[in-house]
């Protein structure tokens, strides 16, 4: 009889206010709260995508209006974490033909044009070198050799003599 009074004696809670009921949670519980950015004029801009463009070298222009392109990047190797070169090769389209092999491109992405083509090739202009290093060269030009050092080679210090 002691027992069924203990047992009378204890309320079980069946009301929503208990956390754990039969071992389970409400998910509501366990939800992320939502996320407000404190300074409000940065949530009004793009997000950032990566790789929009490329750049590399073409290495195949015997198709139409497609050449293929090798992407070169620096990786860390996954065991010994040095940085290695890994190479990609992307087929590109050039609706002009005006690539040859060994040119650099930039690749970027469009809407795919085939099954393996999803980018456009365009023209990397050159780059432009500094004044100082344009006087240089025109100097080393003038003098009729190759100077890059700016020290006379032994051939020209014999002519001299």
């Amino acid at each position: 009889m002691s027992l069924t009074s203990s047992l009378h004696s204890l309320k079980i809670s069946t009301s929503s206010n208990t956390q754990f009921l039969h071992g389970t949670t409400p998910l509501s519980l366990f939800s992320k709260p939502n996320f407000t950015p404190q300074n409000p004029s940065f949530s009004c801009l793009p997000p950032i995508r990566a790789m929009k463009t490329m750049q590399g070298r073409v290495v195949c222009a015997t198709n139409d209006k497609t050449v293929a392109v090798e992407v070169v990047r620096l990786d860390t190797h996954p065991k010994y974490r040095r940085r290695v070169r890994k190479k990609k090769k992307y087929q590109a389209h050039d609706p002009d033909n005006k690539f040859k092999v060994g040119d650099v491109v930039q690749l970027e992405i469009s809407k795919p044009i085939s099954k393996t083509k999803s980018f456009l090739a365009v023209a990397v202009p050159p780059r432009i070198r500094s004044k100082k290093v344009e006087a240089a060269a025109a100097a080393g030009d003038a003098g009729g050799g190759d100077n890059e050092l700016g020290i006379p080679l032994e051939s020209q210090q014999q002519q001299q003599a």
